[in-house]
């Protein structure tokens, strides 16, 4: 009797120690509650910004991202080490500096916005309640986007001590209202801000550096890097970034 009895306590804890697991968060949704959102300028019914200037895509930056960052290729397997990396794709400014930002390509099935926010860099966001301003660069940067490669949009002028982060804004175009969605699923450039509970799965901005054009490309992920729809190809939308 007593051996049945430690029998059946013992199954009892292993029930609910199954429960638990089961119902551990594997992702924790972040809210901006704190942030304002902006936009740079106004923009047409495509999302498209009306203040773009050109810049020019090499094709040996085409072929170097399209060689590294394959639509629907798994980077945990062909480039481990892009996620592996502690480099985060902010910006630190070292010395007063105008920023642009350029668009080169886009492999999404949303239509997701691209925006910025800044904050000291001796004092970097520990949660989302740091971030008090996000900035829209690109509206419509991902599905239905009339965005080409090369177009660039300057997002200002920074003075010494400023980091500039980015944030993927997913599916946050709305093409029936021709609206933005300040609410929509926020992928930051900077870990800490993503919803993910392991932190190898945090990660949705990866750089790839360029040297023969003295470029780093940025190649956002825009799904939940545990949904079991996501296929880690970082190719969403692809940036880079000049400071002059």
């Amino acid at each position: 009797m007593k051996l049945r009895t430690i029998t059946s306590f013992l199954f009892l804890l292993l029930i609910v120690a199954a429960c638990k697991k089961e119902k551990d968060p594997v992702t924790v949704p972040v809210t901006f509650d704190s942030t304002q959102y902006q936009t740079l300028a106004t923009y047409d019914t495509s999302g498209r910004p009306n203040n773009l200037s050109k810049d020019t895509v090499s094709p040996g930056i085409t072929a170097f991202m399209n060689s590294n960052i394959q639509e629907g290729s798994d980077l945990r397997t062909t480039h481990p080490e892009l996620l592996s990396s502690t480099a985060i794709a902010d910006i630190r400014i070292t010395k007063p500096s105008n920023v642009s930002v350029t668009f080169v390509s886009q492999g999404a099935g949303k239509a997701n916005a691209v925006a910025f926010y800044t904050y000291p860099t001796a004092n970097p966001p520990a949660s989302a309640n740091d971030i008090k301003q996000i900035v829209y660069i690109f509206p419509n940067a991902g599905k239905g986007t009339t965005l080409k490669a090369g177009d660039k949009v300057n997002i200002g002028h920074f003075d010494v001590g400023t980091s500039i982060g980015f944030v993927l804004m997913q599916g946050a175009w709305d093409p029936t209202t021709k609206t933005l969605n300040n609410s929509a699923v926020h992928f930051c450039s900077n870990d800490v801000l993503n919803p993910e509970v392991d932190p190898n799965l945090k990660k949705h901005a990866v750089l790839l550096s360029y040297p023969a054009e003295s470029k780093v490309l940025v190649g956002f992920e825009d799904l939940d890097r545990t949904d079991k729809h996501c296929d880690h190809d970082f190719n969403d939308v692809v940036i880079y970034t000049t400071v002059q």
